[in-house]
């Protein structure tokens, strides 16, 4: 009988005496693809960081290739050829691929680093992975997709036989994320042992060979993908069923319905191509693209958050816009792609994120800010978005990633929006944390305001809106109606592959 990969015995880890994972008992096998799922907080990425050695387990036995090891590090890890793939991107931007692909296991000749050596070990794997990335590129000017593949590199050419991939395909498009499973595949049928860690059910049925669900930190089950549906998965993970995946929309707002917002010519060289649309009140128009079409670089835009040309006009206000704060001021609110990075403070309290944008309004007239309003604010929003815990002292990154985005919707609804641009809402989220902030939008539309919202997921997009735009190369090149806005006609838009349907 093979030995497992990896194998877990009451396995248990507590944070400030909150149990974090109970009683785990999981064997994984050497060279099998195993899925790790559940909700926000149930516990995988701690269970995916115990077996990679950035987190330390405090019960039971944890077996890696029939040898008991208990990690103080990542760095020990590796010398059992254990590495992860963290969501959060760990690469040095102003290094080369060069030099983050063997950062800290440079190849040398008479003693020396030889880069030589090892760009021509790199050049191997590569080939033997299918990647074409110029080893001195810099890291920072990467896309995502080419940043994951440096980290996969990292991991190769350190020989790892088990990789631990959290939310591999979070910030990937389908293209992206099709090239990421050839890689896999490739991985597998060499022998290595990948834990993969994610949201994406679709994508766990697809590339996993078993899938072990996990909720409140605890095993609810571990089962072979040929025999388990998505809907099932989440029944799993939830403990109940979830029979809707969106919500109901109000109606679509009507032709003479009052216009929130006005894009007329938007432009930025090379990046963005005479945009123009109008969003109206109570509507959400769902923006679809390929990675690299322009998407976010023009709510960016709309946003003043980077330079442009044309118009971008508020309720019928000035249609000059400088800078985020003229922006905020208009009336719009951007939920950014990355809230860790553009988003949130994540070493402040929820009460201290929900009220950042709002401190023009809460400041006294000494100066300081009026803590009493601001604490009563705070927990109307933590009431009304039901972020959890309910405690506005609670540092942010101690929250899961739906109450993360729970409060960065938070922050930005304290402004009193009309247009609410929202770029990527539910990434990085489980299921019920989806559906949770798909309620937000609907109830943000019945509100009356005009939502602009992006997302990678199509089914998300056609699920969502009443009206899509559709994105190639910096220009709108579909605007669909609900009704018409298929997934064949949006990705054929996005691929160029018919004609343009722009009204």
């Amino acid at each position: 009988m093979q030995t497992p990969a990896v194998a877990l015995h009451q396995v248990g880890k507590r944070y400030a005496g909150v149990a974090a994972l109970t009683e785990i008992n999981l064997s994984i096998d050497a060279g099998s693809v195993h899925a790790l799922v559940g909700e926000n907080g149930a516990g995988k990425s701690t269970l995916g960081k115990i077996i990679s050695g950035a987190v330390r387990h405090d019960e039971g036995t944890l077996m890696i290739a029939g040898h008991e090891r208990a990690y103080r590090s990542p760095h020990e890890a590796l010398r059992d050829r254990v590495a992860a793939i963290q969501q959060e991107i760990t690469l040095v931007p102003k290094r080369s691929v060069l030099e983050n692909v063997f950062l800290g296991v440079e190849l040398k000749s008479r003693g020396l680093p030889s880069v030589p050596l090892m760009r021509a070990r790199l050049e191997q794997v590569q080939s033997g992975m299918g990647f074409n990335l110029r080893s001195g590129d810099l890291v920072g000017h990467l896309s995502v997709a080419d940043q994951q593949k440096v980290e996969i590199l990292r991991a190769v050419v350190r020989e790892a036989r088990l990789i631990v991939m959290d939310e591999p395909t979070a910030a990937l498009g389908p293209d992206e994320v099709a090239g990421l499973f050839e890689t896999i595949n490739r991985l597998r049928r060499s022998g290595t042992t990948i834990i993969f860690v994610s949201h994406r059910l679709d994508e766990v049925v697809t590339i996993a060979d078993r899938v072990s669900v996990l909720r409140n930190g605890r095993l609810v089950g571990t089962y072979p993908t040929a025999e388990i549906s998505p809907a099932r998965i989440v029944e799993q993970m939830l403990g109940r069923s979830l029979e809707e995946t969106f919500p109901d929309l109000p109606p679509a707002p009507a032709h003479d319905a009052e216009v929130v917002l006005n894009v007329e010519g938007l432009s930025r060289a090379g990046i963005l191509s005479d945009i123009s649309f109008e969003l109206r009140a109570g509507e959400i128009l769902g923006v679809a693209g390929l990675v690299g079409s322009g998407r976010t670089e023009m709510v960016r835009a709309i946003f003043s958050a980077d330079h442009h040309t044309g118009v971008v006009q508020v309720a019928g206000g000035r249609d000059r816009l400088r800078t985020p704060r003229d922006a905020v001021e208009a009336g719009i609110a951007l939920l950014p792609e990355s809230r860790k990075d553009s988003g949130l403070v994540v070493q402040q309290s929820v009460e201290e994120n929900l009220t950042l944008a709002n401190l023009p309004r809460l400041r006294a007239w000494w100066g300081g800010v009026r803590r009493r309003l601001a604490r009563s604010e705070a927990r109307e929003l933590i009431e009304s978005l039901n972020i959890r815990p309910r405690n506005p002292r609670r540092i942010v990154n101690t929250l899961s990633g739906g109450n993360q985005q729970r409060v960065l919707f938070g922050k930005w609804l304290a402004t009193r929006p009309r247009v609410f641009l929202a770029d990527e809402p539910t990434r990085g989220v489980d299921v019920g944390a989806k559906f949770a902030i798909y309620e937000v939008l609907a109830g943000l539309a019945r509100d009356g305001l005009g939502v602009l919202m992006i997302s990678s997921e199509l089914p998300e997009v056609l699920g969502m809106a009443h009206r899509v735009l559709v994105m190639r190369n910096g220009r709108i090149v579909a605007n669909l109606p609900r009704g018409e806005a298929t997934e064949d006609a949006v990705m054929h838009a996005a691929f160029g592959t018919k004609e343009e349907v722009v009204a």
